[in-house]
């Protein structure tokens, strides 16, 4: 990850914070793992290393922010732009990061981007986002804190999203991702709570789960989950 790419995340993080946004946001996507170092600190692991330009935030539903803030001015100064894909889908693109908002999908779909009238954006609806909303944890960031899925939803959750992406290099980083953070876990002693976890998901999301792992080189992590409980 390029050091100038990090200083923009934290940029973006600082003036959100001071606009009051991080309360109610909770960062979700590859740049969780950057934010994950304190988590697993004292074990010595080493993380996955991140390649991507993309940040991006979950909008709890309904959402909580109490103030109007004009997200793309907000950050306008830094050199982000606004670009509106094909159906209407509201990103704030600069050469070194796309940032985007999602929200939990209601029902059978949304393909439609849900509107985020108090950030002066709209959103992504999201499939299975009580697994990155029910179990979270903070992470110190400067003098402020973020909130982030915990490691072992956070995973789970990848190894199902690989499946969906139309890109197979990003489901291949997708997967490999969510293996080498369990691994993680299980290295910290936190094999018991990735148990627990998978064992608390409904059964279509569990069989999702163990479909994305590979039946030759995941079948430690296949043993673990499918474990009696």
């Amino acid at each position: 990850m390029e050091k100038s790419q990090f200083d923009l995340c934290l940029n973006i993080l600082r003036r959100f914070n001071r606009a009051g946004l991080l309360d109610h946001l909770v960062l979700i996507g590859s740049w969780c793992v950057v934010f994950y170092e304190g988590f697993f600190r004292s074990t010595g692991v080493d993380l996955p290393s991140l390649r991507t330009r993309d940040i991006d935030f979950l909008v709890p539903r309904p959402s909580k922010f109490k103030e109007v803030v004009d997200v793309p001015r907000l950050v306008e100064d830094l050199g982000f732009t606004v670009v509106r894909n094909s159906n209407g889908l509201l990103r704030l693109n600069h050469p070194d990061l796309v940032l985007e908002f999602l929200v939990p999908e209601r029902g059978a779909g949304q393909d439609d981007p849900v509107a985020l009238p108090k950030l002066g954006m709209n959103a992504v609806a999201l499939r299975f986002p009580t697994l990155l909303m029910d179990d979270v944890i903070q992470a110190d960031v400067e003098d402020f804190t973020i909130t982030l899925p915990h490691p072992a939803p956070f995973s789970l959750h990848k190894l199902i999203i690989a499946q969906r992406r139309k890109n197979k290099d990003k489901s291949i980083k997708d997967h490999q991702m969510a293996v080498d953070l369990l691994r993680a876990l299980i290295q910290k002693g936190d094999a018991p709570r990735i148990h627990k976890t998978f064992n608390r998901l409904p059964s279509p999301w569990q069989k999702k789960v163990l479909k994305g792992l590979d039946p030759t080189t995941d079948i430690d992590l296949h043993t673990l989950l499918t474990a009696p409980a």
